[in-house]
């Protein structure tokens, strides 16, 4: 059974990171994940759990953050969490200027000798009362329950030590500094949580639905399915259904990122977070508020940094080393110089001070989710559902890709691309006699026989209709025997005919024994397959793979049209299964292999390999269980966009990586040769994050797309 709560306040990493672990080991807990971003707490029980699970997780919580508040999934009241938001900022900002003018009027009494020394320390003891009691208080409290290293610590080490050694302005400019600091990190990831918020709005509060002859607004949540709802121009369609009445054109930039708009009109499918341009529309509704396309699309995306990338789980256990690491580091360089090499006690305490204000991991435990949870976002602005960190960082190991031709690099849609006469038939005949023979016939072959020719065919007149299996069909009409269908049935009537060698599937057109001519039919290759494989290729895709169904004329020529490496044709679907696995084992250990298929047929293959991709998922609820990526449109050029988008938040991380461990080396350096005083040790803690955190948050802007 899984459960999810909000905890709301939380932007803390260091106590995220403390807070999944220790309800992580509750005992029957099976795992436990925090999105920090989200704030949302995900905790799967087992069968066996007998306990509060809801005040478990609020007695941790508070352990470490006595101000967030936890509240179950689905009772959360966001006008109220607003509100306390925005009273807690306004709390804080008076906070620090208060503390900031007694600090500085505590500065300026510095500079008068005839005020006593006492008068001037209790102003600075004032104002770091002002900014530093909830640390110091929240320090005390965590190392009554054991729990020692974490930045109140640090913080309340660095400056109570400070002032110990007689650096009483330096003390509280740290705490004040420090303060600061966490404010605008706050700011930052609530800044960061609202833009990506702003992707994802798209659920309308209200909708308008018809009920007893009158229109009533009422919540979308409150609609059944059945009931009819009604779309003005400029409005987004609250809920998934078929179209009763009306016509419009619908912006489907929110699903899918593409500008286009995208005409419905009577009996087509219109998908809940469209925005109706045009038109009023009437709405069959035939799924649930918690069923809709908007609601699964919002749902991936917010749960999607539960599936934590290799980065982001390194990251967290390095964190755990990392500070009480540096804190003995900093405890030994306190010590050690003054008990056997002479050194002055103030000179190394304050050093080993220093060092403490400089090692807490935020830049790094913050910044890399964030950065993942950015790309996500981007992502899914250009209509593309990466469903975890973890798929995000495979794309960019992608070595082999491999892809189903019908649907996925073709159209999947039969029409007739040549038509040939002989033997004094013209094609008007010959389009004619098979559009009559298929007339009666279902399979998409005989529908574009029919759609080419356009006419209305009179079934009467048919007559000693047959339909031979893997051969086409026999018919009498108008006094004459027509034949239908491949090589085969030619040859099984006896009629010398000329073979088709083009790429497509030839259907063979005869009368009364004579060979008139044939048809080609062919599947469309989509506009943009060959650039899209041109684009992976470029990106480090070392091989482009086709699985097909169809002969081996047909798949070696829309190989050869797209310049793929490998195609494998007249498969079924347990045979494209083994192709991949015979792929996978020639790939490299550290590269990924990706199938991409239209997410209904291709399941098991989606399942088999590393990454499943699934195009074409608009309105598909197959599409996107299956797959671990889903392209909402059907355009094999949104892969290459996902893999920049997977590269692009690869560079900031790698960046923030090397950015924050090289910075604080830096300053522990210096910190430990007594160049580095508090100041710059703020700067390297409190200075790093920040800019750790914007750069993250650059993925969200960032360009990907060719």
């Amino acid at each position: 059974m899984e459960r999810v709560f909000i905890l709301k306040g939380l932007t803390c990493p260091n106590c995220s990171a403390k807070i999944e672990r220790e309800v992580g080991q509750l005992s029957g807990v099976d795992s436990s994940s925090i999105n920090l971003v989200s704030q949302k707490l995900t905790v799967a029980l087992s069968d066996n759990y007998s306990g509060n699970v809801f005040e478990d997780i609020k007695r941790i919580v508070y352990t470490h953050e006595r101000d967030v508040e936890v509240i179950p999934s689905g009772e959360a009241k966001e006008k109220a969490k607003e509100n306390k938001e925005e009273n807690h900022d306004r709390t804080t900002i008076i906070r620090l200027v208060l503390g900031g003018v007694v600090f500085a009027a505590g500065i300026v009494l510095t500079y008068f000798t005839s005020v006593n020394q006492y008068v001037t320390l209790s102003v600075l003891v004032l104002s770091y009362i002002i900014l530093g009691a909830d640390v110091v208080l929240r320090a005390l409290k965590n190392i009554a329950k054991g729990r020692v290293f974490d930045e109140n610590f640090l913080m309340t080490v660095s400056t109570i030590g400070a002032f110990a050694i007689g650096e009483y302005p330096e003390a509280v400019a740290v705490m004040l500094f420090y303060q600061i600091g966490e404010f605008f990190q706050d700011l930052a990831v609530k800044r960061s949580r609202k833009s990506i918020s702003s992707l994802m709005d798209i659920r309308p509060d209200s909708a308008n639905v018809k009920r007893n002859g009158t229109l009533v607004t009422v919540a979308p949540e409150q609609i059944a399915v059945g009931e009819a709802i009604v779309v003005k121009p400029g409005e987004r369609i609250p809920l998934d259904g078929i179209v009763l009445d009306g016509e419009a054109m619908l912006d489907t930039r929110a699903l899918t990122g593409e500008a286009v708009p995208r005409s419905v009109k009577k009996g087509d499918a219109a998908l809940s977070g469209c925005i109706n341009n045009s038109g009023v529309l009437t709405i069959e509704v035939t799924k649930t508020y918690g069923d809709s396309t908007a609601s699964k699309i919002i749902d991936l995306v917010e749960n999607a940094a539960s599936r934590k990338a290799p980065t982001e789980s390194f990251i967290t256990t390095f964190s755990r080393y990392y500070t009480p690491a540096v804190v003995i580091m900093a405890a030994l360089l306190a010590v050690i110089p003054p008990l056997f090499f002479g050194g002055v006690w103030a000179e190394w305490i304050n050093r080993g001070f220093v060092f403490l204000v400089i090692s807490c991991p935020c830049a790094l435990v913050i910044s890399i989710p964030l950065a993942f949870f950015g790309g996500i976002g981007a992502a899914s602005r250009k209509g593309i559902l990466v469903k975890g960190g973890n798929y995000l960082e495979a794309l960019n190991k992608l070595e082999t890709v491999i892809f189903d031709k019908t649907g996925t690099l073709t159209k999947g849609v039969f029409r007739v691309s040549e038509i040939k006469a002989k033997n004094g038939f013209a094609q008007e005949q010959v389009l004619q006699l098979a559009a009559t023979a298929e007339s009666l016939s279902n399979h998409p072959i005989a529908r574009s026989i029919t759609d080419e020719y356009g006419k209305a065919v009179d079934e009467k007149e048919i007559g000693e209709y047959t339909e031979i299996s893997g051969h086409g069909i026999s018919a009498l009409f108008g006094g004459r025997r027509v034949l239908v269908g491949n090589g085969k049935l030619m040859r099984k009537y006896g009629v010398e005919y000329e073979k088709c060698d083009k790429a497509g599937t030839a259907v063979y057109v005869a009368c009364d024994g004579k060979f008139a001519g044939s048809i080609l039919i062919s599947d469309e290759i989509k506009e943009d397959s060959r650039r899209a494989i041109s684009d992976l290729k470029a990106l480090g895709v070392k091989n482009t793979v086709m699985l097909t169904g169809d002969n081996e004329e047909i798949a070696a020529a829309v190989s050869r049209e797209l310049a793929l490496d490998e195609y494998h044709s007249g498969l079924l679907p347990d045979q494209k299964v083994e192709i991949v696995e015979q792929l996978d084992r020639k790939k490299s250990k550290s590269g990924k292999l990706a199938f991409v298929g239209d997410g209904i047929n291709d399941a098991p293959v989606l399942a088999r390999a590393d990454i499943g991709i699934a195009m074409g998922g608009l309105g598909s609820d197959a599409a996107i269980e299956a797959a671990d990526i889903v392209l909402m449109t059907d355009e094999p050029s949104k892969l290459s966009a996902a893999v920049k988008t997977a590269k692009a938040t690869r560079r900031i991380v790698k960046q923030n990586i090397i950015f924050a461990l090289g910075v604080k080396a830096a300053f522990l350096v210096l910190g430990a040769f007594g160049i580095a005083g508090m100041w710059e040790a703020v700067f390297g803690d409190v200075g790093v994050m920040l800019l750790a955190v914007l750069n993250a948050m650059r993925i969200l802007k960032a360009k990907t797309r060719s």
